[in-house]
């Protein structure tokens, strides 16, 4: 899991990420998966700086497996942009953070 994110759960999804008044990537992952491990520097350092504009939060696939279906993600990591409660990205694989930052500028 990627430090310095919020780690959401099927439970709180709703109220963490649908409800948010900011738009909400989420970092669909899973602990034995080497990309994930590979994005989360990546994803911390984009959390951080723009905190201002954008959340950034984990869900654990193998812990949460609800939400993981609800929205047909079968490759970790997914990244899934939610504005206003709907996804309105998605992006698979690891990515450099400047490539991750011109993907996400379309949405925010």
């Amino acid at each position: 899991m990627a430090d310095g994110l919020t780690q959401v759960t099927d439970a709180t999804f709703a109220d963490e990420v649908l409800a948010n008044d900011l738009p909400v990537l989420v970092d669909f992952t899973a602990d034995w998966c080497p990309p994930c491990r590979q994005i989360a520097p990546v994803l911390a350092a984009v959390a951080s700086e723009e905190a201002h504009r954008l959340k950034v939060v984990a869900l654990d696939v193998d812990h949460n497996p609800q939400t993981q279906a609800a929205y047909g993600v079968l490759s970790m990591p997914t990244l899934m942009v939610f504005r206003g409660g709907q996804p309105v990205k998605s992006m698979v694989g690891a990515r450099a953070k400047a490539r991750l930052l011109r993907e996400l500028s379309e949405v925010l």
